[in-house]
């Protein structure tokens, strides 16, 4: 495998721009205790950047149901085989090893975010009761389901696959269930999603796995939400139109109004599509729900009309709760109007320093750097050997209408890069990439 020209890759990834968060030394005189729930890219980033720049004076406990990480990026190449899922399943062992931070496997039952002058709780299905000086939330994405009929949906039947593990291998065992003639239909989520490159990217292997086992005249139909491609639409356009021409139908527009799972059909404003070999409906999101059934918000302090929780992205603190920080997929950033912050585990990571850089801030009692930028980038598989890619840098300032006037302060994207075409460089690369993220979250 090619090792990436360093200026290359921190300019494709973002890492650059990510990690230039310096923090200052965090010198009080008490130990300050941060609970972080969530143990994706997000949350296994702030528990070793708090341990790794804060020192012993932090301690770190990280909340996660589950004892690994399974990881969404290159969970599609596992879908078509292309990939174990061993070498995307990321372990917790080097944070509670070498770093120190202490991992409880349990799921948050109740949070008290308490006051300006008293500490927060977090009430765990263990029984224990965690209280914290600042509380980390990054916990992903939940699934709404198709408005008409919402029961009929059956992830067990008509898999999401977006939330790796077993509905990853779901997945993949239908796709290898297919035969001459039939029709694997994925759907886009209206945007924001998570990895807005994804269910293209999905596509195009789940097309080269057909070719390459002979699948005659089957074919991948893409139910859009959106009135067009999200994410690197030269790559994705070409194709749909010249590469896998004639065996992916791209359909835009397609609000999906409900999903019959055991006859695997979709009921779209753009058409009806019954009884396909493999119905791979990936839903609407929004963020996780962090309360108990019933619970107002569904657990969070504030969402916003999409369900994302407002976070200022100096801190990624929540107005009101300037000691509550959200961060990843979960959370929504303010930025310039058609240049939304990506929801991504690169992202996720990239806010993490932010946010850490913050807390240790907070504790020495000064004011959060303005200095602030993040970065992003994704690798794309369009066929078994050739890859594309995306990346997406941003700044802290003013951020702008569609009418170009400034609306506030946030995150405005200063660059938006897309590959000239797609290769086998970008193919190796993308490995490249992925250890790379996956090592500085949690290794």
């Amino acid at each position: 495998m090619p090792i990436f020209n360093r200026r290359r890759f921190l300019a494709l990834a973002g890492i650059a721009s990510a990690a230039a968060v310096l923090p200052r030394a965090f010198g009080a005189a008490a130990t300050a205790r941060v609970v972080v729930v969530g143990g994706g890219f997000g949350g296994a980033t702030v528990a070793k950047y708090l341990r790794m720049w804060g020192g012993n004076q932090i301690a770190v406990t990280l909340i996660e149901p589950n004892a690994s990480h399974v990881a969404c990026i290159l969970s599609n190449l596992v879908v078509t085989g292309a990939l174990s899922m061993d070498r995307i399943t990321l372990a917790y062992t080097a944070l509670r090893e070498k770093h120190g931070v202490a991992v409880v496997q349990a799921r948050v039952t109740a949070i008290n975010y308490g006051s300006s002058t008293t500490r927060g709780t977090v009430s765990l299905s263990n029984g224990q009761t965690l209280d914290y000086d600042h509380l980390v939330l990054s916990p992903g994405i939940d699934f709404i389901p198709p408005p008409d009929d919402p029961g009929a949906w059956d992830p067990n039947v008509t898999p999401h696959a977006w939330q790796a593990g077993t509905q990853t291998l779901l997945l993949k065992k239908q796709l290898a269930s297919m035969q001459d003639r039939d029709t694997f239909v994925v759907t886009v989520p209206r945007a924001p999603y998570r990895c807005p490159p994804g269910p293209y990217e999905r596509a195009c292997v789940v097309a080269d796995y057909l070719k390459r086992k002979r699948r005659n005249l089957a074919r991948v139909v893409v139910l859009d939400a959106n009135a067009g491609i999200q994410a690197e639409p030269v790559a994705f356009g070409e194709a749909f139109y010249s590469i896998y021409k004639g065996m992916i139908e791209y359909v835009p527009n397609a609000t999906v109004s409900s999903v019959i799972s055991q006859t695997r059909s979709i009921i779209t404003s753009a058409g009806t599509w019954s009884n396909v070999r493999v119905l791979n409906y990936i839903p609407n999101q929004r963020a996780a729900a962090i309360g108990p059934p019933g619970s107002a918000n569904r657990g969070w302090p504030l969402l916003n009309a999409q369900e994302f929780v407002p976070v200022d992205p100096l801190t990624y603190g929540v107005s009101g709760h300037p000691n509550v920080h959200v961060i990843g997929d979960a959370c929504a950033v303010p930025a310039s109007e058609g240049r939304a912050v990506p929801k991504s585990g690169h992202m996720a990571n990239a806010e993490a320093k932010v946010c850490v850089d913050a807390i240790l801030r907070a504790l020495n009692n000064q004011e959060p750097d303005t200095n602030v930028a993040t970065g992003s980038a994704c690798f794309s598989p369009i066929t078994a050997t050739k890859a594309s890619w995306l990346s997406a840098n941003y700044n802290y300032g003013d951020i702008y209408d569609a009418a170009g006037k400034v609306k506030g302060k946030g995150m405005h994207r200063v660059d938006l890069g897309e590959a000239p075409g797609t290769n086998g460089d970008n193919y190796q690369d993308m490995f490249t990439w992925a250890e790379g993220l996956f090592a500085d979250s949690f290794v």
